[in-house]
C-alpha cells in the first residue's frame, strides 16, 4: 500500500521526534503510535531519511525495535553519546534503559 507523503504529514513526524527528550531515544514504531499511525514504522524511517529538508530535528534519537543504529551513519552513535546515552555495542542501544517512556 503506497502512502501519500504531504507536508503537514511529514511535520507531524518531525514535531513527534522533537518531542524525544536528550538522553532518550524512541523507535520508528514508538513515533508511528504516537501519530496513531501504528502500522507505519517503515514511514517514518523513511520520512526521517529526508528530515534535513524540513528542518534540524533529533532524528538520531529514533533507532529501530531492537535499538539499532541507521546502518552507515557513523553520527548517530556520536550524537547519542554526547547526549549520555550510553551504547550496549557498536550498533545498539539499551531499550530498557535509555527508551523514551512516553
Amino acid at each position: 500500500m503506497a502512502h501519500v507523503l504531504n507536508d503537514d504529514l511529514i511535520y507531524e513526524i518531525l514535531s513527534a521526534v522533537g518531542e524525544i527528550p536528550k538522553g532518550c531515544v524512541a523507535t520508528y514504531g514508538q513515533i508511528a503510535r504516537l501519530i496513531g499511525r501504528e502500522k507505519n514504522a517503515r514511514l517514518i524511517g523513511n520520512v526521517l531519511k529526508h528530515a534535513a529538508l524540513y528542518g534540524d530535528y533529533p532524528c538520531h534519537r529514533v533507532v529501530n525495535h531492537a535499538g539499532r543504529l541507521v546502518s552507515g551513519w557513523r553520527e548517530q552513535a556520536e550524537l547519542l553519546q554526547k547526549e549520555g546515552v550510553a551504547l550496549k555495542d557498536a550498533q545498539h542501544v539499551d531499550l530498557s534503559i535509555f527508551q523514551w517512556d512516553l
